[in-house]
């Protein structure tokens, strides 16, 4: 594939820009998000179990908390919860059985983040990705040494694989060629995202997950690394993504939707956009499993599936509504 030059890349953000309008504007109104009817915080997550995570991150604002401490409760609530095998407790381990958790937060006022990688046996990453941000003077930490940081910092380890993924992945082990990939994308989303606003201009992006179901140890992708997984910048907006992360890593999703906003695109525009420059670059990313959410700082909401075949159910609390909606889908 020919290397993109900065002008040619130019050129295909603007052509990208103007597919994206044509196309929004070809939707139903009730594929793409409403803009809020009035100022107040917002919360915005990705698939199913992002409504009661929103739920909750709207519960702990409410009752007094930070904007930060809203959206890592939130994010707490699909860690803790063994049904869903993709984050926290009870996610899908890698390939020699262990189940290793990814985490990032990011502070748009401060313009600082936290991130965990490769952390076992802690069941809340986002927590610890949170005292990242908070006590140190790093970005990132990864495998042991996250692992006793947590330790230091008063978490517990605990057994995260429950009866019910300890069996799946026995019964992967187990077969004859198996499948080193998800088995069914379908009811295998590797993330909680969230992107948040106070309501009066500061943002914050959170995102979780226990990443591929057997993959290769020490696989880290997109959603830990700051500009992929998440961005947030008050100046702006925020965004995070959920998908194929591996190849949504190598186009930095986060921070280049939050990038087109600040061109002047709307939330739902820069999510598509993004999606977009992707399939420009490589026609082959068009049957690609990514999708992207995106807030403004005045609480204006996008969301975007690049087909779909792998379409994005992203949840959304404004005044004091819950919502489950569908994204647009360019493909």
């Amino acid at each position: 594939m020919d290397p993109v030059h900065r002008r040619e890349f130019m050129k295909s953000v603007a052509g990208a820009a103007a597919i994206a309008a044509s196309d929004l504007k070809a939707k139903s109104p009730s594929d793409a998000p409403s803009d809020p009817p009035e100022s107040g915080p917002v919360f915005l997550s990705t698939w199913a179990h992002g409504k009661p995570a929103n739920e909750r991150a709207a519960e702990v604002f409410h009752g007094g908390g930070s904007l930060l401490d809203a959206v890592e409760k939130g994010i707490n609530v699909p860690e803790d919860d063994p049904k869903i095998t993709s984050v926290g407790y009870g996610g899908l381990p890698n390939a020699e059985g262990v189940v290793e958790l990814d985490a990032a937060i990011m502070d748009g006022t401060r313009h600082r983040a936290g991130c965990v990688c490769n952390l076992h046996s802690i069941k809340n990453p986002i927590s610890v990705a949170r005292l990242v941000l908070e006590k140190t003077r790093h970005t990132t930490l990864a495998g042991e040494g996250a692992f006793r940081f947590a330790l230091k910092m008063g978490f517990e380890a605990q057994q995260l694989l429950t009866p019910e993924s300890l069996e799946a992945w026995l019964k992967w082990k187990n077969t004859p060629h198996h499948q080193t990939f998800w088995l069914n994308p379908a009811d295998n989303h590797d993330t909680i995202g969230m992107v948040a606003t106070d309501g009066r201009g500061h943002l914050v992006s959170g995102c979780s997950t226990s990443g591929l179901a057997w993959k290769i140890a020490g696989r880290v992708g997109d959603s830990p690394l700051l500009g992929c997984g998440v961005y947030a910048d008050d100046n702006v907006g925020a965004a995070s993504a959920t998908g194929d992360g591996d190849l949504m890593t190598n186009y930095c999703t986060s921070v280049s939707t939050v990038h087109f906003m600040s061109r002047g695109a709307s939330p739902q525009e820069a999510c598509a956009e993004l999606l977009q420059h992707m399939v420009k670059t490589d026609p082959q990313n068009k049957s690609g499993g990514c999708c992207v959410i995106a807030m403004d700082v005045h609480g204006k909401v996008g969301a975007a599936s690049m087909h779909s075949g792998y379409r994005l159910k992203y949840a959304l609390w404004r005044n004091g509504e819950s919502q489950l909606l569908d994204a647009v889908a360019l493909y």
